[in-house]
């Protein structure tokens, strides 16, 4: 039995939580807040053993062999490798840091450690997603001619008018880290590296919260892309990826306020006239239950395979790097109002 410590008692404990619960071959025995107390009462109620007042006394604690991170990118490196210094396996979240430093610091230590460390990057856990990827695995879409990426929504700290990491660019959230974050991964994922970027940032005119971003994008392959994304957009049209092929087109398509459940697959390829619904595997969960915690528990079940066989986790640290390289260049690209070329992962450095 792997047993398991949570910092973070927001998303740790919603999200996280019963994720890793839901694997028989581990139990969470310990959460981690800033709180002490309030800490110590969610524990009692989620029937953890302990609870704990800040991250540091959870992360040394010898009875916790796994740590499971989630708190803002500005705090999550130093947790993450006094972890690894201890020879913890680690699930951390996205981004990896605040800055393209404090992630090139996480690299640097797990490069150090044998062990395993996953982050937090659930889009491609989703069977719709799997089922994507699978036609432009299959080649039936030709070559990839150019990508559309459109994702409108109101997230819960514009909606309150909270002061959150979630909206605030310097710590290393705003729209960059807590939503372009994940597609930068998952535009890697399907259509392979992106060379180049433009990029004009959004902020709420009445107070600092980046809430918008507009890029042009190119890839490796030559295909041309781009992504707006607005996370102050009341009642919006959801997420929509369009990949465009010389063979065929795909679109993956959620017009729903919920992040990860109501996806549906549309392709079709040269010689039909119309896109065509493409069957999708039932995503699985309860319903009524948070719609991250499925992708998430995929994500742990594949994270602990690798504590238990000792073998690399993915996606990594190295993922979660390249993802803050392209941050930084988002953020390079709107400062100077010019194209930023990216290099190749191997080539890029802090």
């Amino acid at each position: 039995m792997i047993a398991v410590g949570i910092v973070g008692c927001n998303y740790g404990r919603n999200v996280l939580l019963p994720a890793f619960r839901s694997d028989p071959r581990c139990e969470v025995v310990a959460l981690a807040g800033s709180d002490g107390r309030r800490t110590a009462e969610l524990a009692r109620a989620a029937n953890v053993a302990r609870g704990f007042e800040g991250w540091q006394p959870l992360v040394e604690d010898p009875g916790v062999a796994v740590v499971a991170i989630a708190v803002p990118p500005a705090i999550q490196p130093t947790v993450a490798r006094r972890a690894i210094e201890l020879g913890k396996p680690v699930f951390v979240e996205k981004p990896l840091a605040a800055d393209l430093a404090g992630a090139h610091a996480m690299l640097t230590s797990g490069q150090t450690s044998a062990r395993p460390a996953i982050i937090d990057f659930s889009f491609p856990e989703l069977p719709a997603w799997q089922s994507a990827k699978a036609v432009v695995d299959s080649g039936r879409l030709g070559g990839l001619r150019h990508v559309v990426v459109t994702w409108n929504t109101e997230n819960q700290a514009v909606r309150l008018g909270l002061k959150s990491w979630k909206t605030d660019a310097g710590d290393g959230g705003g729209v960059l880290g807590n939503f372009i974050s994940h597609c930068f991964h998952y535009l890697e994922w399907f259509c392979g590296p992106i060379s180049g970027l433009a990029a004009r940032l959004f902020w709420l005119p009445d107070r600092e919260a980046q809430v918008g971003v507009a890029l042009a994008l190119a890839f490796a392959s030559g295909a041309a892309g781009s992504l707006q994304m607005s996370c102050a957009s009341f009642l919006g049209s959801g997420q929509r990826i369009e990949l465009y092929g010389d063979d065929g087109t795909l679109v993956l398509a959620n017009p729903t306020g919920d992040y990860f459940r109501g996806f549906t697959l549309m392709r079709g390829y040269r010689g039909e006239d119309r896109l065509q619904a493409v069957p999708v595997a039932d995503a699985g969960g309860d319903v009524s239950s948070d719609s991250r915690i499925a992708p998430v528990s995929r994500l742990v079940r594949r994270f602990l395979d690798a504590c238990e066989n000792g073998a690399a986790a993915a996606p990594g640290f190295a993922e979660g790097y390249r993802v803050q390289c392209l941050i930084d260049a988002a953020q390079r690209a709107h400062a100077t109002g010019r194209w930023i070329d990216i290099p190749a992962a191997g080539d890029q450095q802090a």
